[in-house]
């Protein structure tokens, strides 16, 4: 009996078969559908003033929602203690609370559900030796954001039940940073498992495709930053800001140190998200301008021309979102597109970057082989 080679991408061939493989991607997709599920409730639980609401950190015992009205009141009289609650919620009755409350422990219990959603199946995978040795190192330091998060997450809370009404705009950011950053990498790693047909595509395709993902991420800090600052509502808008499309100098870098600026100056976090954002714009039409230009493939066509497509709405709905002085509904879905932009970044570039073909078996070589030298006769 003759045995196939081994393909030369590692991930493939120690995986077992296509079929392992396969499962593996599948599951990596679910997944990564649940933390696009959970950045979703994130964002409504921010933008209903709800990630307070529960003032404990309880892993185990706080899958349980409060239970019978003795609990739900203990529960409101802690959140009554905070000063946001003071400040903002002052004579809020018990239900509008449990509303709050509801975001907040559904948004948790996400992670509850992601971390077992991971856990349970990789610990699987990996008995029934599915896992190619490569890819485990990359899916346990996945767990390991996964772990990460949970904490990052109850730091962002903690900074937001004593001295302020809202959680810090440096946590928030990199609470919301790093769950994309773990979504990102699920991604990525599931499309790198696949069978790749890109064909020929020219380095600086390649490398314009990894830099918009990279700017995509860095304009969804931003993004968080401008939340957590509540820059919205303060300059709403467009094109001016502040009454000029490039504020007075004075204005924009008035702090020191000078860095503060950039992450606690309303206006220059602002007016760095939108400069961005047309930066990110200009770069989506030229490289599908390119794409078009110079490749010869489908799928690379269609991904950089849904990547621009969602880059155009997201634009659009971003300005909308400031004129209209920051509406619930429409900053939610400017929430929902922008993960729709990081996911269109990080398919198309996961699938313009040149991989490993997959093995070919004995038999196909030979055929090949045989019609190469009809070929030759003829």
């Amino acid at each position: 009996m003759v045995r196939a080679p081994a393909t030369s991408d590692p991930m493939m061939s120690e995986s077992g078969n296509d079929t392992h493989a396969r499962a593996i991607r599948l599951w990596l997709y679910a997944v990564a559908a649940l933390v696009l599920a959970m950045v979703l409730v994130g964002g409504a639980t921010r933008l209903t003033e709800s990630g307070l609401s529960i003032t404990e950190w309880k892993p185990v015992m706080g899958v349980l929602p409060p239970l019978g009205e003795d609990a739900w009141q203990s529960a409101f009289e802690k959140y009554q203690a905070i000063p946001q609650y003071r400040a903002l919620n002052r004579g809020m009755s018990l239900d509008e609370f449990k509303t709050i409350y509801w975001w907040e422990w559904t948004h948790r219990l996400l992670g509850r559900v992601i971390g077992a959603a991971f856990l349970l199946p990789f610990l699987w995978f990996l008995w029934r030796g599915w896992v190619a040795p490569s890819l485990r190192p990359r899916l346990w330091f996945i767990f390991g954001l996964g772990a990460l998060q949970g904490a990052v997450g109850w730091w962002m809370v903690a900074s937001g039940l004593a001295g302020r009404v809202e959680v810090s705009q440096y946590r928030l950011a990199t609470h919301l940073i790093l769950a994309c950053a773990i979504y990102v990498a699920l991604l990525w790693t599931a499309q790198r498992l696949g069978e790749r047909r890109t064909g020929r595509v020219p380095g600086r395709v390649r490398t314009s495709a990894v830099v918009l993902l990279v700017l995509v991420l860095v304009q969804i800090y931003l993004g968080a930053l401008v939340a957590g600052l509540r820059a919205g509502y303060v300059y709403n808008t467009w094109p001016l800001i502040d009454g000029a499309f490039v504020p007075d100098a004075a204005r924009l870098f008035f702090d020191t140190p000078l860095w503060r600026n950039f992450f606690e100056n309303a206006l220059t976090v602002q007016f760095d998200h939108r400069m961005l954002a047309y930066a990110i714009f200009v770069g989506a039409l030229l490289h599908v301008l390119d794409v078009a230009r110079s490749v010869n493939n489908g799928p690379a066509r269609i991904g950089a021309f849904v990547l621009f497509a969602a880059v155009s709405l997201q634009a659009v709905l971003g300005i909308a979102t400031l004129l209209l002085h920051v509406p619930i509904s429409i900053a939610l879905l400017h929430q929902v597109v922008a993960m729709l932009v990081l996911t269109a970044a990080t398919v198309h570039a996961a699938s313009v970057i040149p991989g490993p073909s997959k093995a070919r078996s004995p038999e196909s070589i030979v055929t090949d082989r045989a019609e190469l030298l009809l070929k030759r006769t003829d």
